[in-house]
């Protein structure tokens, strides 16, 4: 790995520990961080997290919004949907799946990504 793979790399673990800190800050459940290169041609990591209820999710999505872009974290897209129990927000090296409890269960991402590596971040 080159030296500029590396500060690319630790930047984007240190942009996932913001985006963790906002969601635990939230309470936000379940938080599994995964590493998918090699895995997905669209990020290399997911980020999945359970919210209680709708409210809970758009909170959680909030304070993401307002921690990354403290951090200036360029997002590249992100789903303004409230009431759909999903949204997601996308940093380009990585994704966060924000799920009520019913999403997370009905569309498994967990199931989907089971072979990717778990981060302890």
């Amino acid at each position: 790995m080159t030296k500029k793979q590396t500060k690319n790399e630790d930047r984007t673990h240190e942009e996932m520990r913001c985006a963790v800190a906002a969601i635990e800050d939230k309470k936000g459940e379940s938080i599994r961080v995964l590493d998918v290169r090699g895995k997905s041609s669209i990020t290399d990591y997911l980020i999945l997290v359970t919210g209680t209820s709708d409210p809970h999710v758009k909170a959680l999505k909030g304070a993401l919004d307002a921690a990354l872009k403290e951090a200036n974290v360029q997002l590249i897209g992100e789903d303004r949907t409230i009431g759909s129990g999903w949204l997601v927000v996308d940093a380009f090296d990585f994704m966060v799946h924000l799920q009520t409890e019913e999403m997370r269960e009905f569309y498994r991402l967990d199931q989907l990504w089971k072979d990717a590596p778990e981060l302890s971040l």
